[in-house]
């Protein structure tokens, strides 16, 4: 890739393209929270409701969705699988605002399940499961606040500082907006993996900004180039992993968060190299850093 002919005249125009997918990440979660109240879709541990688990391997998931939807509007169903084996033993049930009893009475009316044996049922209450939430995402912005922090006494200059905390906030919103678009519920743990998106999207950023402001080897763009290949192996890498990680997983916690990181990751591609590379080339042309 030549950085020369991709930088020099164009860090204007590539500056618009992570401008554009922070808008449109805002207002999607503008739109959502003017339409439910909230940002992102919640599943049963931060709502309030039940979890099942229903050990009959010959129940279809259609037919058991098919069923919940005549009593239940706030319902999830999926498939429990054996991790060695990969075969369906079961299904998970998931549903909002009901208790234990209510979902167990209505279940048994039409299978037969016996509570210790192919049965099993835990419950959540709203006012529990609203709190918890709100204490995830006051930790995810005190680890925002603190990356913010840590990234302007690295650099001590506004320009630089600006675009690496930018970059990690463009991450965030547009992945979290992707999410509530698909319709993923997520669960403590999917919340969890956004303070890993935080952490990988700084490393690139931190590796862009340090060879372009602080190293003198070779000119402007042939740092940004050496940059690139660190912070796009780095990347690379990582997202075969998590790839991987993610068609092999059968934990529905698990897959949420490989599938999270796989989404920031790609939107960090954008963020890091269209808006934070162009911010810098900016400021560099305007200090004559060269």
């Amino acid at each position: 890739m030549d950085t020369r002919k991709l930088y020099e005249k164009n860090y204007k125009k590539l500056l618009l393209i992570p401008v554009l997918l922070l808008v449109l990440s805002i207002t999607i979660l503008a739109v959502k929270y003017a339409s439910t109240g909230d940002i992102i879709n919640k599943d049963v541990s931060l709502k309030g409701g039940v979890s099942a688990t229903l050990e009959l391997p010959e129940i279809e998931k259609s037919d058991m969705e098919s069923y919940l939807s005549k009593r239940f509007t706030d319902y999830n169903v999926r498939e429990l699988t054996d991790f060695s084996t990969r075969q369906k033993i079961g299904l998970i049930i998931d549903v909002a605002d009901t208790d234990e009893s209510q979902l167990t009475e209505y279940l048994s009316q039409n299978y037969e399940i016996t509570s210790g044996e192919n049965y099993s049922v835990t419950g959540t209450g709203s006012t529990f499961g609203q709190s918890f939430y709100k204490d995830l995402v006051i930790a995810l912005l005190f680890a925002f606040l603190f990356m913010a922090i840590s990234v302007s006494i690295t650099f001590r200059t506004f320009i630089p500082s600006v675009a690496v905390i930018s970059a990690a906030l463009i991450d965030i919103l547009a992945t979290v907006a992707i999410t509530s678009l698909i319709g993923m519920k997520l669960s403590p743990a999917g919340i969890i993996t956004f303070l890993l998106v935080i952490g990988y999207s700084i490393d690139t950023d931190i590796v862009l900004t340090t060879r372009m402001i602080k190293e003198r080897r070779g000119d402007l763009y042939q740092r940004i180039s050496s940059a690139m290949k660190t912070g796009l192996t780095m990347t690379g890498t990582t997202i075969v992993a998590l790839i991987v990680a993610f068609m092999a997983s059968a934990s529905p916690a698990l897959k949420q968060m490989f599938l999270i990181l796989l989404i920031a990751l790609v939107i960090d591609i954008i963020s890091t190299y269209a808006g934070n590379a162009s911010m810098l080339v900016w400021y560099c042309k305007k200090k004559g850093i060269q």
